[in-house]
């Protein structure tokens, strides 16, 4: 299971950070990922993190903004968000493999 949370209303330029616990397996043994889907848009990934390396891989758009990390003792994968947008408005999902959170709302507007 994986449960999201740190979503909210943000004004531009501002910055948050999503959390997602992972329970029923370890989170730092799998390839974790944030995607995140606007209204009428299909979803799109925003960051990945590896299992083993812990490398971290970005969209385009995310680059230089956005921060996957995690926490393996307390099995938890962050997204950290800077120079927020309002095209970052969506809903933020944390996944692994076939595994979905059921998402945080972020909505960036003055």
């Amino acid at each position: 299971q994986l449960v999201e949370s740190g979503g909210g209303l943000v004004q531009p330029g501002g910055s948050l950070r999503l959390s997602c616990v992972a329970s029923g397996f370890i989170a730092s043994n799998y390839v974790m990922r944030w995607y995140r889907q606007a209204p009428g848009k299909e979803r799109e990934l925003v960051a990945a993190i590896e299992s083993v390396s812990g490398s971290t891989d970005y969209a385009d758009s995310m680059k230089g903004r956005f921060t996957i990390s995690r926490n393996n003792a307390k099995n938890t994968v962050y997204l950290q968000m800077n120079s927020l947008k309002p095209e970052d408005t969506a809903v933020y999902y944390c996944n692994r493999g076939n595994i979905w959170g059921q998402g945080t709302q972020v909505t960036v507007s003055s």
